[in-house]
């Protein structure tokens, strides 16, 4: 069998699969083609992959010659008429924000699985690309709001006085905004972390953190570790609580997402306006409509003196180690589809097969996304 690793589009740095998880997928018989230059970004050359073992040809012959395709970002529709019927394609297809896509894939008759989609369970953990591109942007986020504060995070003594330490505010406790609060306490932040689950608190404390509580939240443990919504009588306490903190905080992380939903807005325009001018707000909920109320995707804008970083994608700004920890995911999910003699085996009894599969035999098949696709 013949797996194609494909050159992202312009503007994503990462690449599936670095030339040592290339080399894992030789040694279970698998051919690795990869377009040229697909690992560049990333630091990865061709010759890399060639030691590796692996192919590198033009993005035309690497899409005509494999039975697999692997990308990060999911090819757009024009291109997916290129792809051969019954091809195996394998991204992050973000399906309930492209139905396009979705739609463009199923017509194709390609047998499409979507690893944004990998049900979280105990299994599923290795293969959660998520959580550990979660962890990149938790860790970004708060050097980039260090970078952009004009004050210092941790407190200072000194001949010249005492600087007291930056106060940092975090919405949503999951994987991203747990890496955020152990950045910013390595960096001597003071920090307080609000979420609707209760559940992180415990976490949230291990870690340095304030947890800010709220009685009367809606926690549902089969929402897979996302928040769930809330009732309207929580979300004005929610909104009090959120707003009293803001205020007093030098740094606002905007984290919290709803699965297969947009962001839920968390902070109000009229609560930016009373932060202190040289607050940092970074949203890392930017691409699916922003946790802030003003958050403008791939922008960073200044609303009376508080600058609003909208940016969802800082995984690609740590292109290595992101690609590293994305292609170990992906090597993960690969071994449950190849058998003992490197070919192709599709075995739709395995509920991370079935549970991560979007598309196949012309149709969307994913339970929630077919839902979806509809309206």
């Amino acid at each position: 069998m013949k797996l194609g690793i494909l050159k992202e589009s312009q503007g994503e740095n990462r690449v599936a699969m670095l030339p040592e998880t290339a080399e894992a997928l030789t040694k279970l018989k698998v051919e690795v083609l990869v377009e040229k230059d697909a690992g560049k970004s990333a630091y990865a050359s061709d010759n890399q992959f060639i030691d590796a073992g692996a192919k590198i040809d033009t993005r035309e012959k690497v899409i005509s010659q494999s039975d697999i395709l692997v990308m990060i970002q999911p090819p757009t529709a024009a291109e997916i008429k290129k792809l051969k019927e019954g091809q195996v394609v394998i991204a992050v297809f973000n399906p309930f924000f492209n139905k396009d896509i979705v739609n463009a894939t199923a017509a194709q008759n390609l047998t499409s699985f979507s690893l944004d989609l990998v049900p979280r369970s105990t299994r599923g953990q290795a293969m959660d690309i998520l959580s550990s591109q979660a962890t990149v942007s938790g860790y970004k986020s708060v050097l980039a709001a260090a970078n952009t504060m004009d004050k210092f995070f941790p407190m200072f003594m000194s001949s010249a006085g005492t600087i007291k330490p930056a106060k940092m505010l975090i919405l949503g406790a999951g994987v991203a905004g747990l890496q955020a609060i152990a950045t910013a306490r390595k960096l001597g932040a003071v920090v307080e972390v609000f979420d609707v689950r209760a559940a992180v608190k415990e976490e949230v404390m291990s870690l340095g953190g304030k947890f800010v509580e709220v009685e009367g939240a809606v926690d549902d443990k089969a929402a897979g570790g996302y928040a769930v919504e809330q009732t309207e009588e929580f979300k004005k306490k929610q909104q009090q609580a959120i707003h009293d903190h803001a205020v007093k905080s030098d740094v606002v992380i905007c984290t919290a997402q709803i699965f297969g939903r947009e962001a839920p807005v968390l902070l109000k325009k009229e609560t930016v306006e009373k932060m202190m001018p040289g607050s940092v707000i970074i949203d890392l909920a930017a691409s699916t409509g922003g946790n802030c109320e003003l958050t403008k995707n791939g922008e960073t804008i200044e609303h009376n003196g508080v600058k609003i970083v909208g940016k969802s994608d800082y995984p690609s700004d740590m292109a290595t180690d992101s690609s590293r920890m994305f292609g170990k995911n992906l090597f993960n999910f690969l071994k449950l589809i190849i058998n003992e003699e490197g070919g192709l085996n599709l075995n739709f009894e395995d509920e991370l097969v079935v549970g991560t599969c979007l598309t196949k035999d012309k149709e969307v098949v994913h339970e929630k996304v077919k839902e979806f696709v509809k309206n």
